[in-house]
């Protein structure tokens, strides 16, 4: 096992995830904990499925905006000093309808987010 994590540190992967058929993270004390992924047991629920789904609409709404507004969103998260990206800040106000926690943002960083039409 030693050689793998060697390995893994070896590439300079910030190791969080699965990767092949293993599964990583980094513990408290910055450790290197892998583990061989294990499969799934049952196929997913219709709830998992939804959300699945309606995560993949978000990056899929993400990936649809304009290289400014992009921009808009990720810069308004660093002026309102919050610890997400402004595409999970993005995601979150599609997956929540939050607009209140938008606008408050919105008024922290002086950037306009919300002119978009959202129709999830």
């Amino acid at each position: 096992m030693k050689r793998t994590e060697d390995f893994v540190r070896f590439l300079g992967i910030n190791t969080q995830g699965d990767l092949g058929p293993w599964t990583f993270y980094t513990d408290k004390r910055k450790g290197l904990v892998y583990f061989v992924k294990a499969p799934p047991l049952e196929p997913p629920s219709l709830l998992q499925t939804s959300i699945r789904n309606a995560v993949r609409l978000a990056a899929y709404t993400w990936r649809s905006l304009t290289g400014d507004q992009q921009r808009n969103w990720e810069t308004a998260a660093k002026r309102a000093h919050l610890k997400i990206t402004g595409y999970n800040l993005f995601v979150f106000w599609i997956l929540r309808h939050e607009d209140a926690c938008i606008h408050t943002i919105e008024r922290l960083s002086k950037i306009k987010l919300i002119p978009l039409e959202r129709n999830l």
